[in-house]
Formats: C-alpha cells, sequence, structure tokens
C-alpha cells in the first residue's frame, strides 16, 4: 500500500508498506474549490441557521464594519470570491460600498504582535477599504464594559462606532487545546495587547480553566456588541472550503461543528508509529505544536511520531533551555511574569508542546540542522527513506494528512 502525504515540499512524501491493511489514514473533509465556494457563501447568507438574511441586517446609510479575525480557509483567491459574495449581499441590501470597511486581526496565539505588519493582504476586491488591526495602538480601542473583577475592557473601535459589524472567520481545532480553536472569534482577537497577554498566561496557568472563561467571554462581548451577523467558514482538504454557516453567533458556530466533523475523526485504536504532514510551506512552531498533539491522540504512549514538514525557522529560547535539560516549570514560571508576547507565546507552545508529546519519540523530517535537531534530542530523518524504514519495521501506522488541522477523538 502506498500512500502520498503532501509536507509543503515539492514533492510529496510517499509511504509505502508491505502490508494492506497496516496503513491508516486521516484527513479532513473535501471541499469544493473556489468556484463552487461562491455558491456555498451565497446560500449561507441567503439561508441563514438562525436570524434574517445578511441583506436584511442593513438599510441604507448603514455604516458596516466586517471584522475578519485571524485568516480565513484557503489563499487570496478563495478570500476574493468569500468577499465578493459579502459585498454582493450588501449592496442588495441598500449600503452604499464607500460605507463599509474591513478590519482584520491577527491571530491571538500564533504570532508576536509587536512586530506587526500594516501590509494588507494582496486581493482583487476593489473599492473595499481594509485596514489591519494593531493591539498595540490604544487610540484604536474604545472601552466597551467591565469584566467580573471591574477590570475595564476594550476593543477595536471601529468595531463599536458601527451600525452593522459582520463577523467573520474561521471554524476549526486545535488539538493542542484539546479541541475548539480561539482563532476567528472577535474577543480577544480585537482586545488591546494587555488582553491578549492576559488570556495567554490563563492557558499557561490553567488551560481548560481559561478555555472555558474565553468562551463565556466571547459570548457575553458578542452580546453587549449586539453583534447579530456571524459568517464561520470551515476549511477543507487542501486549501478549500467544506462549508459555511452564518446567523447568530452561537448557531453560526453549532452548525460549522457539524460541517467540521472530519476534522475530528475517530480510531478503534492506537498505533505505535504515527506520521503527520504539516502541508504549509512556511511550518511555524505553532503548527508543529498542533500536529504533534493530533498525533498523540492516535498514538501508544510509548510509541514514535514522525513529522513531515516544511519547518525552516528554529523555535524560541524556551522550548531550546527546556529541551537542553532546564526544567520546564521554572522556565514557565519565569515566563509568566513577562510583559512580552514572543516570550510568552514560546512559553504557551513549550508547554501544549511538552504536554502532547509525553514519553512518545518525535523524528522530524524538515529543513532545520541536523546537529541542532539531534542537540534538541529529536530524532533527525534526512529522508523521506528514513521514515519509510520505520514504517517496514512497524506493526501498524496511522497518516494524518494535513495533522495540524486535525483533533482525533480521543480513545
Amino acid at each position: 500500500m502506498k500512500v502520498d502525504l503532501n509536507y509543503g515540499s515539492d514533492d510529496s512524501l510517499a509511504i509505502d508498506s508491505n502490508s494492506s491493511d497496516a496503513i491508516v489514514e486521516l484527513r479532513g473533509p473535501e471541499g469544493v474549490d473556489d468556484d463552487a465556494a461562491v455558491d456555498v457563501i451565497r446560500d449561507a447568507l441567503l439561508l441563514p441557521v438562525a436570524g434574517p438574511p445578511l441583506s436584511e441586517h442593513v438599510i441604507p446609510g448603514d455604516r458596516v464594519i466586517i471584522a475578519q479575525a485571524g485568516d480565513l480557509p484557503g489563499g487570496t483567491m478563495l478570500s476574493d470570491s468569500i468577499y465578493s459574495v459579502i459585498l454582493e449581499s450588501l449592496q442588495s441590501g441598500g449600503v452604499n460600498l464607500d460605507d463599509v470597511q474591513r478590519i482584520i486581526a491577527p491571530s491571538i496565539i500564533e504570532s508576536d504582535t509587536s512586530s506587526l505588519s500594516q501590509e494588507l493582504p494582496d486581493t482583487e476586491i476593489q473599492n473595499l477599504s481594509t485596514s489591519i488591526f494593531n493591539q498595540l495602538n490604544d487610540s484604536d480601542t474604545a472601552y466597551l464594559s467591565a469584566d467580573e473583577a471591574g477590570e475595564p475592557l476594550h476593543l477595536a473601535r471601529a468595531i463599536i462606532d458601527a451600525d452593522v459589524v459582520l463577523s467573520i472567520g474561521s471554524f476549526g481545532y486545535d488539538a493542542s487545546l484539546c479541541g475548539r480553536s480561539p482563532e476567528g472569534e472577535l474577543w480577544p482577537s480585537f482586545a488591546r495587547q494587555t488582553q491578549c497577554q492576559k488570556f495567554i498566561k490563563a492557558l499557561l496557568k490553567n488551560r481548560q480553566r481559561a478555555l472555558h472563561y474565553w468562551r463565556d467571554e466571547s459570548e457575553q462581548i458578542n452580546a453587549q456588541l449586539g453583534i447579530l451577523a456571524s459568517l464561520r467558514l470551515v476549511a477543507g482538504d487542501h486549501k478549500t472550503l467544506a462549508g459555511a454557516a452564518f446567523g447568530f453567533p452561537i448557531a453560526s458556530i453549532a452548525q460549522s461543528k457539524s460541517y467540521a466533523k472530519e476534522w475530528r475523526p475517530a480510531i478503534s485504536a492506537r498505533s505505535p508509529l504515527t506520521i503527520a504532514g504539516i502541508p504549509d510551506r512556511s511550518c511555524r512552531f505553532v503548527e508543529l505544536t498542533r500536529a504533534i498533539a493530533a498525533a498523540a491522540r492516535v498514538t501508544t504512549h510509548d510509541g514514535t511520531i514522525c513529522i513531515a514538514c516544511n519547518m525552516k525557522e528554529e523555535p524560541g529560547i524556551i522550548f531550546t533551555r527546556w529541551r537542553h535539560g532546564i526544567d520546564l516549570q521554572m522556565l514557565l514560571r519565569e515566563a509568566s511574569d513577562s510583559e512580552e508576547t514572543a516570550l510568552l507565546l514560546d512559553a504557551l507552545h513549550t508547554s501544549l508542546f511538552a504536554q502532547a508529546l509525553g514519553d512518545r519519540r518525535l523524528v522530524l523530517l524538515s529543513h532545520l540542522d541536523q546537529e541542532f535537531v539531534e542537540d534538541l534530542d529529536i530524532g533527525y530523518a534526512e529522508t523521506p527513506d528514513a521514515i519509510n524504514r520505520l514504517v517496514q519495521q512497524s506493526e501498524s501506522v496511522t497518516v494524518l494528512h494535513e495533522a495540524n488541522r486535525l483533533c482525533p477523538k480521543k480513545i
């Protein structure tokens, strides 16, 4: 049996097994191409899961903000297709495009926004005013309310001042967080950096409690803003669109779970060897952590995880010091007192990496230097042949396609 695994390289990784039933493949839902995605988005906006169509959310003269949290599924062409349908729907409701503005917030737990680029994404969308939200610029935010402790909560001023807000984002899973990803939600994506740091520190302290509190707080903030128009997009395999859910926020999230169910596959037994591919052309440490967490869910506690990816950038100082033998809990305590977002994120992803990997062996096929990888006490695969040798030695193998997006159910 042969399996082709995309791992961000020009050539796929050909996994070859002598036994036809030795390999189990896990992958996300099959999506539609850009042309068909237009129909999917249009149907979602016309036939919401709850509430009126998008065109009935607006009246002529309304100032409309399209608040995009994080990245959308697919690339630029798919994003353009999504926005072309949104603008078409707004125009049918009588809105002038001069009154429509798009504001994009960067990922909240993937990258350090202190070096945020103000460069707008490439786009073919005409007459759509677009800006990047900068968490560091307090003047771009306004007071919304206070939390349970009386601490003031600020959100992007453009969102608070708008007549109508269309919230748009991806719905997906993060295996390192054991479920639904916070990406794609307004809060704290459009909050000040201090609130994002507070969220990261809470995740470091108690992941489950922090996520529970985040879900409650996010729903409350949506209610305070009067958010009624929420578009959630579910990625399909190979940078496609698997589904779109539009309507009231809670209802659109519930429908998105149905579209994304194949990203949460079930297995009958764990295997001693799992090979996980990350198809991104530029693999980051956060993607590596998510892939390892997904693979750990289907690998025996003493098994081997092989990650095939296009990673070139070395991990941060906290991860490196931990792999060199420094006590992890001490490193995390020191980092949690920092006000540097980059250091907090390094600590968070290192903590999630350690929890997911456990006692399993890790083998990495990447662009990182062999000496550097082995110095981190990680197995180094020089070529795909090295991984195939492990396959031949294993009784069974689980292959994860787009592992950084998968979150297999635990058994």
